[in-house]
């Protein structure tokens, strides 16, 4: 067959698209929003309190204390960083 539209991966692109607009949706009310925020702010001032006891703590040391995800990590250090708070 010459080069044409592949159903199955035009398909999985829709799929993906709706999910995405779902996920959004959800985050969009203002309850689950607000929520969102004051976990972050949590988040963050347990960053701050574990690298300001340790400096030399690794992105993949405060993952494991926190239980997030290497990236998750890693964000957070960046955002804290240019936010000027560490």
């Amino acid at each position: 067959m010459g080069e044409g539209v592949d159903p199955t991966q035009m398909c999985q692109s829709l799929v993906d698209k709706v999910t995405q607009s779902k996920q959004l949706i959800s985050i969009s009310n203002p309850e689950v929003l607000i929520l969102f925020e004051d976990w972050l702010e949590e988040l963050e001032n347990e960053v701050i309190a574990f690298t300001g006891q340790n400096k030399n703590l690794t992105a993949e040391d405060l993952a494991k204390k926190l239980g997030l995800s290497s990236r998750g990590a890693d964000f957070l250090i960046s955002k804290l960083k240019r936010e000027g708070k560490m």
